[in-house]
């Protein structure tokens, strides 16, 4: 699996990092969801007995998850000694270790499928980020996630992104402006859009603004505004795309959006586009294949 160098971290469009907290607890949720204080089958079958256990990949992936997995275990019982081996955004292969545990068989096998359930999903969102990171090669451009994630698990899923090597887009509706053709509609004209524009900047200093075009009369029309800091291109062609940017002349950043596949990402990048979003990076990534075994 290749790698990027990701040294040089970018905040994205926004301008922002994760500046949020989450909500609620989503580890408390998903523990009570799975009724862990009533676990039928080890408190009435399981001998308990300190043993050794690990949790390994049964296939190459890129880690994500490997802390909220560890504190599932130690929600569980503290007494549980858990070491993390490979961190988040670290490659591991088949029937590499990712976790250790020492303590209670009762314990670890209580908490066993919550912290899989996890590190399954968010080392899927990494592994497939980190594709589409080497597909664009050495083209300037960043992969974006969207805000199509998983009720309740924004925060985790976009931190997923990130140790994948990709950039996090808006964390909510209050991160940046991003005005699509349901807003245009009800903006009005184009003049009308210019005022809001102004009044926007006059009580809003440092946020973005980021418009939606679908033909390459919208960008040229959005390029005579003022204030307005990325054009986003929606579902353009490869040839659009580069007219755009070289209408662009480095006035605004460019996003490249709809229709993006890893046999397109390069593509896409080397029209000159600063950044491509991927919805698809959080809606639609496969989880991967992680397995508990009790060593002792």
């Amino acid at each position: 699996m290749q790698t990027r160098d990701r040294s040089k971290r970018s905040t994205g469009p926004s301008g922002a990092s994760n500046p949020r907290k989450p909500a609620h607890d989503i580890v408390a949720i998903a523990l009570d969801e799975d009724a862990v204080k009533n676990d039928l089958t080890s408190r009435h079958f399981v001998v308990d007995r300190p043993v050794r256990a690990r949790i390994f990949a049964k296939e190459s992936a890129v880690i994500s998850g490997a802390e909220v997995a560890r504190d599932v275990f130690r929600r569980i019982d503290q007494t549980v000694h858990v070491t993390v081996l490979r961190h988040d955004g670290a490659c591991v292969k088949k029937n590499e270790t990712v976790i250790e545990m020492r303590g209670s068989a009762r314990s670890i096998l209580t908490a066993e499928r919550v912290a899989l359930n996890f590190l399954q999903r968010l080392s899927g969102i990494a592994t497939l980020t980190r594709r589409y990171v080497d597909a664009v090669g050495a083209h300037r451009a960043r992969i974006l996630d969207t805000r199509k994630t998983t009720p309740g698990l924004r925060m985790f899923e976009k931190a997923a992104v990130e140790a994948g090597g990709g950039v996090n887009h808006r964390f909510g509706l209050d991160d940046m402006v991003m005005i699509k053709d349901n807003h245009l509609l009800a903006a009005g004209d184009i003049g009308q859009l210019q005022r809001h524009i102004e009044k926007f900047r006059a009580s809003h200093k440092g946020v973005r603004i980021e418009l939606e075009a679908d033909t390459l009369a919208q960008v040229r029309s959005f390029l005579d505004l003022e204030g307005v800091d990325l054009i986003l291109l929606d579902n353009m062609s490869l040839r659009t795309m580069r007219a755009a940017v070289a209408l662009g002349g480095g006035r605004v950043r460019f996003e490249a959006s709809g229709g993006v596949t890893l046999s397109r990402a390069q593509k896409i990048a080397a029209t000159g586009v600063d950044f491509i979003s991927v919805g698809a990076l959080t809606h639609s990534a496969a989880a991967i294949d992680f397995s508990l075994e009790l060593l002792s």
